[in-house]
């Protein structure tokens, strides 16, 4: 039996992607980082880390640890500023050849207005990811995320600023139900959907009895928070994504080729690797050359045939 032509592309709102990996927010700096391992352009898209009206420096350190099965961090948002990012980060940006999305964060409404304005105006952004679920920082982001009614008024305003750019809502899973979230996203004017952000947790030095992070709470990534990924993304398929054809980026614990088949089958038309980057920079890669054999030994010639394919019990 001969193996089938496979094309990997697939489309995130308006957004072509080669393939359907990129990188997750916050785990591959501004994209440039990633030159120095492999051609940014072999990825689908680079996701940058979140970028904030002004320059955070963030949380002092110690704010990142390795846990059991994943990692545990309290950056707080550091970057260099809405102004240094379009000086000096997105022209490096643009000689990659690969979509650029622009994760933006904020304390208030008028500065995710302002910084999205701005980016929907910028020559190369091609998409935006509005984070409203950063869960280690003491103002703004997550608040937005985990009320529908306050998510919702925040999209329509940044929907109404954004009409160039693909606009992305990247969801908390620190929530009862991320449906209800995801609806109020969509029904906001959202064109795709990120899930999920990191989960809230500690650690705590059993002998200095000090937490292990200086914002003693951070937020936890990596293999430990792959199962809740995958339930929440098949959650947000079933019930809005699904439904309304729109895509979602699966985030979560994605290391091997096996994993982007499982999130691809979830409901997932693309994936974000964010962890794995800490363990092996060429992680991401590794994952296009393994989801076209991965895709082959399925006998699929695109993985949009597998975009919520469950074969059901019974």
């Amino acid at each position: 039996m001969s193996t089938p032509e496979i094309d990997l592309s697939v489309a995130v709102g308006r957004i072509a992607m080669k393939n359907p990996i990129a990188t997750a927010s916050g785990c591959a700096g501004y994209g440039e980082e990633l030159a120095r391992f492999y051609d940014p352009s072999i990825l689908g898209a680079i996701v940058t880390k979140s970028i904030t009206r002004e320059a955070r420096e963030g949380h002092p350190p110690p704010r990142l640890a390795e846990v059991r099965a994943g990692m545990l961090n309290a950056i707080g948002l550091a970057n260099v500023g809405l102004e240094a990012f379009l000086n000096e980060k997105l022209p490096a940006l643009a000689a990659c050849d690969v979509p650029v999305i622009v994760n933006v964060a904020g304390s208030t409404r008028e500065e995710y207005l302002e910084v999205c304005a701005a980016l929907d105006a910028a020559p190369g952004v091609a998409g935006i990811e509005l984070n409203v679920s950063c869960p280690n920082v003491k103002e703004g982001s997550i608040e937005f995320g985990l009320d529908p009614n306050i998510l919702s008024r925040l999209v329509e305003d940044v929907r109404a600023k954004v009409s160039r750019a693909t606009l992305i809502v990247k969801l908390s899973p620190n929530i009862t139900d991320i449906a209800v979230t995801a609806r109020a996203a969509v029904d906001a004017g959202a064109e795709a959907l990120s899930l999920i952000n990191t989960l809230r947790g500690m650690a705590i030095d059993p002998w200095t009895g000090r937490p292990v992070l200086t914002n003693v709470i951070g937020g936890v990534s990596g293999p430990a928070i792959k199962p809740v990924a995958l339930y929440m993304v098949r959650r947000v398929w079933e019930e809005v994504a699904g439904p309304r054809e729109i895509p979602i980026i699966g985030i979560g614990g994605i290391q091997f080729a096996e994993d982007v088949v499982e999130f691809i089958r979830a409901g997932a038309t693309a994936v974000a690797v964010g962890t794995a980057n800490f363990v092996d920079p060429l992680a991401a890669p590794k994952l296009v050359d393994g989801l076209r054999e991965a895709l082959g030994r399925l006998g699929c010639s695109s993985p949009l045939q597998l975009v919520g394919a469950l074969e059901m019990y019974g």
